[in-house]
């Protein structure tokens, strides 16, 4: 570890799946620490889990504006704006919802929260921008990146991990509608942002802009209208939340075959 090429972060590489580890073993470790306490107790526990994430988000940001390298980068598109640096990315507005998805107990919210949560912070984690790949983990804005994105796939694991919630196949039409009309709220942030002038390229969600994704350039050359381009992605999230959805469901369904044969000779024993 005293080999500065072994802070080097990138998608994939050994570093990168040692980190993501360590995050997995914060989830179990915590899951199973929780795992006699009270709904309460878990509740407040991811919520506090949010809160800190949020301060740090905050503090990353802070350093973010005064990188000088970073801003050098990322000159040709505008540098640094505090506008354009919300938590309002896909990958993050996790650290907000959360807290009213488990305390409101909002099943909507919480398969948001849990299914594209974890799915937007590894798409950031596996797609970095410009300035977060090839750096040094030790620097704060590297920090700050991934500690942020590892936070949020965890929490939004953490949503099923505690026992908050269980996805079943039933909540997925709310979940989908919950979904549209969060990026619509978004769509609608991202335009007052731009008419403003506080931000011209606010793009949060990628509902205004492409920005050269493939899938959505291909969306938009179906439908080339803002935020509408964006509704064809319902059908790869459909797929990925049946994919992610239908082992809970065997798994449910096994148990409770399993609690039905068990009854009757508990019966007989009473």
């Amino acid at each position: 570890m005293t080999n500065p090429d072994f802070w080097i972060m990138r998608p994939f590489n050994a570093l990168f799946f040692l980190v993501f580890a360590a995050f997995m073993l914060l989830l179990l470790l915590s899951s199973l620490l929780l795992r006699n306490k009270s709904e309460r107790t878990r509740q407040l526990v991811l919520v506090c889990a949010c809160a800190v994430t949020f301060i740090g988000f905050f503090v990353y940001k802070h350093y973010l504006s005064i990188d000088a390298d970073f801003n050098r980068i990322t000159a040709d598109m505008g540098g640094f704006n505090w506008w354009g640096e919300l938590p309002l990315q896909l990958c993050n507005i996790n650290m907000i919802l959360i807290p009213f998805a488990v305390l409101r107990k909002s099943r909507p919210l919480m398969c948001f929260c849990f299914f594209l949560g974890p799915l937007g912070a590894m798409m950031a984690l596996v797609m970095p921008g410009i300035g977060f790949s090839g750096y040094s983990l030790l620097l704060p804005r590297m920090l700050g990146y991934y500690g942020t994105h590892f936070m949020v796939v965890t929490e939004g694991l953490a949503v099923a991990a505690f026992g908050l919630f269980r996805p079943k196949f039933r909540d997925l039409p709310r979940a989908v509608l919950t979904a549209v009309g969060i990026t619509f709220v978004i769509f609608l942030i991202n335009l007052l942002l731009r008419r403003s002038g506080l931000h011209p390229r606010a793009n949060y969600f990628y509902s205004v802009e492409t920005e050269g994704n493939p899938i959505l350039e291909l969306f938009y050359r179906w439908i080339p209208v803002p935020f509408l381009y964006t509704l064809p992605s319902i059908g790869i999230l459909g797929t990925y939340m049946l994919l992610v959805t239908t082992p809970f469901s065997v798994a449910d369904r096994l148990r409770a075959k399993k609690e039905k044969k068990s009854s009757p000779e508990e019966f007989s024993v009473r």
